[in-house]
């Protein structure tokens, strides 16, 4: 029998309550995106997803030097040199990783314990809330590397003022952490030695709510992106909570003044 301990996955998952913990476990890399790390995150959030016990989700990178230094360069330069063609981004055998985290119709929580540099922007980008340490910085150096950004070249200005989100994809340079919260990106910026307690704080608070209607509000967000008012607001996305019972227990616990007990249901 081997003594070893287990090696250690590059993509970890956890649960408290309600809220599922993701975290990229690959330090020693600045927690880049190799393939098999791309895939497992798209399993880990497919999981989340049809997870009806998880209510909101949670990701963030091992370590504070880095949340994510997006696609691993060595993994691609070795690629190139064995003259691999590098796919295109929606055009793989798998779903894009940045999609399947924006349609994860549950409330997600991006925690930048460290920089979030290229796809791992993106990531964070794809998140519904993005909380950052003091000492965290995001960038799109893509311009500098002769990548395309093709998630962030269309999510960026959704976020950003336009100027901004054009400047930040044009030069390629990073943008602190306080201009980050300045323009928004951001809300919360707090010492990297809070990060993790004030992430899971808003994230059970969050997942303290009705679950189908936070599940109705990202449907809605996603799915009626783009839309005329008109048509968005005739779309009916998601589950319908008007017609749960928790909708009544809701109401019932309000005039009872107690806490209501959800059955997602």
């Amino acid at each position: 029998m081997s003594d070893e301990a287990p090696a250690a996955q590059p993509i970890e998952c956890s649960i408290a309550g309600h809220v599922r913990y993701i975290t990229i476990n690959r330090p020693e890399r600045r927690n880049s995106l190799d393939d098999t790390t791309r895939h497992l995150l798209i399993e880990a959030f497919v999981a989340a997803n049809a997870d009806d016990d998880v209510r909101a989700v949670v990701l963030t990178g091992a370590g504070d030097k880095a949340f994510c230094a997006g696609r691993d360069l060595k993994q691609l330069n070795a690629q190139a040199g064995s003259g691999t063609a590098m796919v295109g981004q929606m055009s793989g055998l798998e779903r894009n990783p940045y999609e399947v985290v924006l349609e994860t119709y549950k409330p997600t929580i991006a925690l930048l314990n460290g920089p979030a540099v290229g796809g791992g922007f993106e990531l964070a980008l794809a998140c519904d809330l993005r909380l950052a340490a003091d000492h965290a910085f995001v960038q799109l150096p893509e311009a500098k590397r002769g990548m395309g950004a093709n998630f962030s070249s269309v999510m960026l200005h959704r976020l950003l003022p336009s100027a901004i989100a054009f400047e930040t994809l044009y030069l390629g340079e990073p943008l602190s952490s306080a201009d980050g919260l300045r323009w928004g990106l951001f809300n919360r910026v707090v010492p990297g030695s809070e990060l993790q307690k004030t992430g899971a704080d808003l994230a059970e608070r969050i997942a303290a709510n009705a679950p189908l209607t936070l599940r109705r509000y990202k449907h809605a967000a996603v799915k009626t992106a783009g839309l005329p008012l008109a048509a968005a607001l005739r779309l009916e996305p998601g589950p319908d909570p008007y017609a749960s019972e928790d909708r009544v227990e809701g109401v019932r616990a309000y005039v009872e003044k107690r806490p209501p007990v959800w059955r997602g249901r």
